[in-house]
């Protein structure tokens, strides 16, 4: 602040320097004009006196100029805000209070909870109690770790228990498939039309043409049978040049007879055969039948408690639902490791497409047969060139245990793996080859090793047996995940040609995924009097 003088003395000007853009770089605040010859004192002494009760508004304006200057606040609110405390002698604590809250969070997350601390069931008792028991700020941050910490055991509980139920859920047949099994299965017995021949005999011939385009489906799943066959013809665009091969269990074969002989596909051809009716299928042949059979572990292994033993805090959900799914049953079932055995099986068959019966045909596969394989034995997608982790970035380590040293001395973690489910094999390359004795050596290593080379089922030892065998096709043929991946994108699934539901979320269960099942269910008669009376209904 300056006081002016005219030169002739007849005013004063009292005046602030500040940051604002006038020329002279001065605001004038207030301009006394003082008489033109003679001042009183008395004038004097009131001049003094009005200067001395305008200077700390002069004071307060000269800081507000300046803050608004440097920190940008243009408000006498904002003046007060900043100046208040520090002009009552109060300063700003927040900063010292954020420290010390600081401080006790780290004794509290380094210290031990209180053995009798009594923690409130919601935040409406933490807040009571606070008020009741007048805690103080470390007790506080103890009852919110401890509260934390119980919900997070509780919700992880709650997670592999409902990992259980839905392993429990996929490995049950659900009442309405088992009860149209029972029912196709009475109808055999005493309707003369369930029983009729499949194929006609004039249509024998086809069943070992190589002309034909052959696919061979292995299940005991009636319902999901037709779904893969329906699907198949209803997509081709040549259906009287199909010739499906589905195999079936002794259980269930005179059902699935019943079915086809009852809804004919025509004009594709349909050949039911039982396990049973290949004299091949032996335990001499098979060794994978006598270990099912004999070995305990291995039966305790896929059907006892798969929590017992297991330390569920030392896992994630993630990796507790693969240990889970490679626990299936469905994995000892010969039915799904008959297709190792398909060159013997089908001895006049020199190329065939191999599907599993969670799959729907969308689009014609007549091109399948065009496709050189290279002097390859296997057509396969491979699943280690997505960017998807869940479905399509699998290599040999997601599989295998590389701690073993077999497998790490003869493996590469890195090598690419591929897809069962649909598969083109070339039949009269594969029996040059020695696939099926590689199979059985490291199926008996893994065993005597008490299942620690590998634990799910048979890709693994299918990706050994086939190694430098298999021809990469394109992916859009084969569409993996629709069983484990709420997320699907849709319009791929709409442009693959065969669209794959592995994993526990088949369509045919209540846990399916429900925008994934209406591409199934399509392909499902629900006006079938077997299905109506079964209580098999479209959701």
């Amino acid at each position: 602040m300056q006081l002016h003088f005219s030169p002739s003395m007849r005013s004063i000007t009292i005046s602030s320097s500040s940051n604002s853009n006038n020329n002279n770089g001065f605001i004038d605040l207030m301009k006394i004009k003082v008489a033109a010859r003679h001042i009183s004192y008395r004038t004097l002494f009131h001049t003094i006196l009005i200067l001395a009760f305008l200077l700390p508004f002069v004071f307060i304006l000269t800081a507000l100029v300046t803050l608004e200057g440097v920190n940008n606040c243009s408000s006498f609110d904002c003046l007060g805000r900043r100046l208040g405390p520090r002009l009552l002698g109060r300063a700003d604590d927040s900063g010292r209070l954020v420290r010390d809250f600081y401080k006790i969070l780290n004794e509290v997350k380094a210290g031990e909870i209180p053995p009798d601390l009594q923690l409130p069931d919601s935040f409406d008792q933490l807040v009571s109690d606070m008020k009741n028991n007048q805690y103080d700020a470390k007790t506080f941050a103890f009852m919110l770790r401890g509260m934390m910490e119980k919900h997070e055991r509780e919700i992880r509980e709650s997670k592999f228990a409902e990992l259980m139920n839905k392993h429990f859920a996929a490995s049950s047949i659900p009442k309405g498939i088992h009860c149209l099994s029972l029912r196709l299965t009475d109808e055999y017995s005493s309707n003369a039309h369930a029983r009729k021949q499949l194929p006609p005999p004039e249509l024998l011939p086809l069943l070992s043409d190589n002309s034909y385009h052959h696919f061979i489906l292995s299940t005991d799943n009636i319902l999901a049978a037709s779904v893969v066959v329906a699907s198949t013809v209803q997509s081709s665009l040549k259906p009287e040049k199909i010739v499906f091969h589905v195999i079936t269990d002794k259980k269930t074969y005179a059902g699935m007879h019943s079915w086809f002989a009852l809804n004919p596909v025509t004009p594709a051809v349909v050949e039911i055969k039982s396990i049973h009716q290949f004299d091949w299928l032996t335990r001499e042949n098979v060794p994978v039948l006598e270990a099912v059979e004999n070995q305990n572990g291995i039966r305790n292994y896929y059907h006892g408690n798969h929590i017992a033993g297991a330390n569920l805090s030392d896992i994630s959900p993630r990796k507790f639902a693969s240990k889970l799914q490679a626990r299936s049953p469905k994995y000892i079932s010969l039915l799904n490791h008959l297709r190792i055995y398909l060159p013997e099986l089908f001895p006049n068959l020199d190329k065939v497409v191999f599907l599993d019966d969670d799959v729907v045909i969308q689009r014609d596969l007549s091109p399948l047969w065009e496709i050189d394989l290279e002097g390859k034995v296997n057509g396969a997608v491979e699943t280690c060139r997505g960017e998807d982790e869940w479905v399509m970035s699998k290599h040999f380590r997601n599989y295998f245990n590389f701690s073993h040293p077999l497998i790490a001395r003869n493996l590469d973690p890195d090598e690419c793996a591929w897809a069962y489910g649909m598969n083109i094999f070339d039949l009269h390359a594969w029996r040059r080859t020695n696939i099926r004795e590689i199979y059985h050596s490291w199926l008996k290593e893994n065993l005597k090793s008490n299942l620690t080379m590998w634990k799910l089922g048979t890709l693994p030892p299918a990706l050994i047996a086939f190694k430098g065998l298999v021809h990469p096709i394109d992916p859009s043929w084969h569409m993996l995940g629709l069983g484990y991946q709420n997320n699907t994108n849709i319009e791929s699934v709409k442009k693959a040609a065969v669209i794959h539901y592995n994993g526990q979320s088949k369509p045919w269960l209540q846990i399916g995924f429900e925008h994934l099942r209406p591409f199934w269910t399509k392909y499902v008669n629900y006006s079938n009097d077997f299905l109506r009376n079964c209580h098999i209904l479209e959701a």
